[in-house]
């Protein structure tokens, strides 16, 4: 009996690992027309950025059904409730191995990417070029909280469109 318990707990905690319910408060959620487009994957509809303290999580809808979601801590990015891998294995799964463990989740927070390298201030937002001879060719811009990553090397495209 205790080990039955035991194994339903366990297995409780490892569905839930990645998607625990932290609060959200109303001025940290905000909706979006959200584009990823990777050779991979490709999403493009409305969707929804959720900002706790330590999370970050994007869901994109359509037909007002989730069709992935992605879960963002300090360790690790989960797909979809269920897959859940270190930011380096996501990068070089879906993105490009040869980016920053952090680059998914400051393009969806409007931050530099790359440490700031590169980075054009203006009136609105700013914009950085960085090129890498063979690994990659990005132009990035947050202007007005709209978001544009395209790495043409990669084809990668991710944009980001406050509603």
């Amino acid at each position: 009996m205790h080990r039955k318990i035991g194994l339903g707990i366990a297995s409780l905690l490892l569905i839930s690992g990645c998607t625990g319910k932290q609060m959200v408060q109303e001025n940290n959620q905000e909706s979006a027309l959200i584009t990823l487009k990777t050779p991979t994957m490709g999403y493009s509809d409305q969707g929804f950025i959720y900002k706790g303290s330590d999370f970050l999580k994007v869901e994109i809808y359509s037909m007002g059904q989730a069709l992935v979601s992605f879960d963002i801590n300090s360790a690790n990015i989960c797909m979809s409730l269920f897959e859940c891998m270190s930011k380096e294995q996501f990068n070089s799964k879906v993105l490009s191995p040869a980016y920053p463990p952090a680059l998914l989740e400051n393009i969806f927070n409007a931050q530099p990417i790359f440490e700031g390298l590169n980075l054009v201030k203006n009136s609105n937002g700013f914009t950085q070029t960085i090129k890498k001879e063979g690994e990659y060719n990005i132009t990035y811009s947050v202007v007005s909280e709209e978001r544009v990553f395209r790495d043409t090397i990669n084809k990668i495209l991710i944009k980001v469109r406050p509603k």
